[in-house]
């Protein structure tokens, strides 16, 4: 029975977010699938992608947690016209060691709740097998929208 609520929760939770969620932003991801993912999320016309994080409703990204939340926090963060030394922060190194393999989210930018996830394993890293992962991530998040 809890396993039957918390699905149904998850299934709202997409449904009633998702709507509004017309433009999304791909974070790089590991062996470039963001590229591939970016095309076919064009293609399904599920989203329209940006280039411009400040156009998105939603990123999809391959990680959680404090790098995420500087990553966002780099992007987003307001145009600074002043110059001084002083004030620079190191930067925040991103690396592919810290990600889940497989899992992709998509963040909602105002709520910082994610709308969507799904696990997809790879098997390589060729342009065949992300372009085949990119189009199963896709099917994932097709069949949760029609829900």
């Amino acid at each position: 029975m809890r396993v039957f609520v918390c699905a149904l929760l998850v299934g709202w939770a997409v449904g009633a977010s998702a709507p509004g969620v017309q433009s999304v932003y791909v974070l790089p991801m590991a062996g470039g699938l963001d590229q591939y993912l970016a095309n076919r999320l064009t293609a399904a016309g599920l989203f329209r992608v940006v280039t411009d994080p400040k156009l998105a409703d939603a990123v999809f990204t391959e990680q959680l947690g404090a790098v995420f939340e500087q990553r966002l926090a780099d992007l987003y963060a307001p145009a600074d016209t002043s110059k001084g030394d002083a004030d620079e922060k190191p930067p925040v190194r991103i690396s592919s060691f810290s990600r889940g393999k497989g899992t992709i989210f998509l963040v909602d930018l105002k709520s910082h709740v994610v709308i969507w996830s799904g696990y997809q394993k790879r098997s390589g890293s060729t342009p065949d097998v992300l372009d085949r992962t990119a189009v199963n991530i896709v099917q994932q998040i097709k069949k949760q929208k029609a829900k």
